[in-house]
């Protein structure tokens, strides 16, 4: 079990180059990969993203690649000879027709001239390059992984240990339940005798009022089905692979069953409960966020 979040490196070297790639990820729905690469290396876009979806599954990941030569320069420098003798020409030319004219065309001048020398970079090896950089992004995607198993694992044991206080909870409310008809019939015996006053208590009426509100503030279906959910929750933690989507659908369903206990709550303390679960839903929400 992954986090979506994590840094890996891996410097390769061979020969007289070397190539260092760095990958940071942040949570994110899919995964979206943004790259950070020297312009020489946009012909091998196709390569990163390949190697780097082989490896995860979700998150953004931002792609940053340094590439150098140790030893001899990767510049060439060319000299346009020909160029060189028209600038000389054209100089002695100038001089003839004004000789008044102070100065005269120096080395240093010369090579100022545009396009006298030019800089050139040298062909790499196309084959080499592309070799490196999938054994670094292999690397490299592996050292990520392990940092965001390492940090997966502790959002498991934090996420876990807030599903367990979530049980406690529902514990309470399912001890609360059976006091919610309780105290309505207590209210609602009390109501209607201070309205009628001597008359006598129609005692079928009031357990048709009473059936009535039981079926409709009933919240047994709501707990069944949180227990439920809670065992699926372990279940899916249980399991191999990325998580984060089955657990963030899943604690969506643990906040409409909460949401309808509340909605039913006629019990003061049973309403606190409920709410401290939403509150609780929502920790294990943000939590959630972050597991690949």
């Amino acid at each position: 079990m992954n986090s979506m979040t994590g840094y890996g490196k891996c410097t390769v070297s061979s020969d007289t180059r070397q190539l260092t790639v760095e990958l940071k990820s942040v949570n994110h729905r899919f995964l979206d990969i943004s790259t950070k690469i020297p312009r020489a290396f946009i012909a091998f876009e196709d390569v990163i993203r390949q190697t780097i979806s082989a490896g995860l599954n979700r998150g953004h990941v931002d792609v940053f690649i340094t590439y150098t030569l140790q030893g001899d320069s990767d510049k060439v420098v060319s000299v346009d000879t020909k160029l060189a003798e028209g600038y000389l020409n054209a100089a002695n030319t100038l001089l003839q027709a004004f000789p008044g004219l102070a100065g005269t065309m120096d080395l240093k001048s010369l090579m100022r001239e545009p396009d006298v020398l030019s800089i050139t970079q040298v062909e790499e090896d196309e084959q080499v390059i592309r070799q490196m950089l999938t054994q670094a992004l292999q690397r490299a995607v592996a050292n990520l992984n392990q940092m965001r198993s390492v940090e997966g694992e502790k959002l498991k044991a934090d996420i876990l240990a807030k599903i367990a206080y979530f049980e406690s909870l529902l514990d309470q409310v399912k001890s609360y339940a059976p006091m919610v008809n309780e105290q309505y019939r207590e209210k609602l015996r009390q109501r209607v005798t201070e309205a009628l006053g001597e008359v006598q208590l129609d005692e079928a009426k009031l357990a048709n009022e009473l059936c009535f509100y039981a079926d409709k503030s009933c919240i047994d279906e709501e707990i069944t089905r949180l227990t439920s959910h809670i065992a699926h929750a372990r279940e899916i933690f249980a399991s191999s692979g990325p998580v984060g989507r089955k657990l963030d659908f899943l604690i969506q369903e643990f906040n409409r069953e909460t949401n309808t206990i509340c909605s039913k709550s006629g019990l003061i303390e049973l309403t606190d409960v409920a709410l401290s679960m939403k509150n609780e839903i929502e920790k294990i929400r943000e939590q959630i966020q972050n597991l690949e």
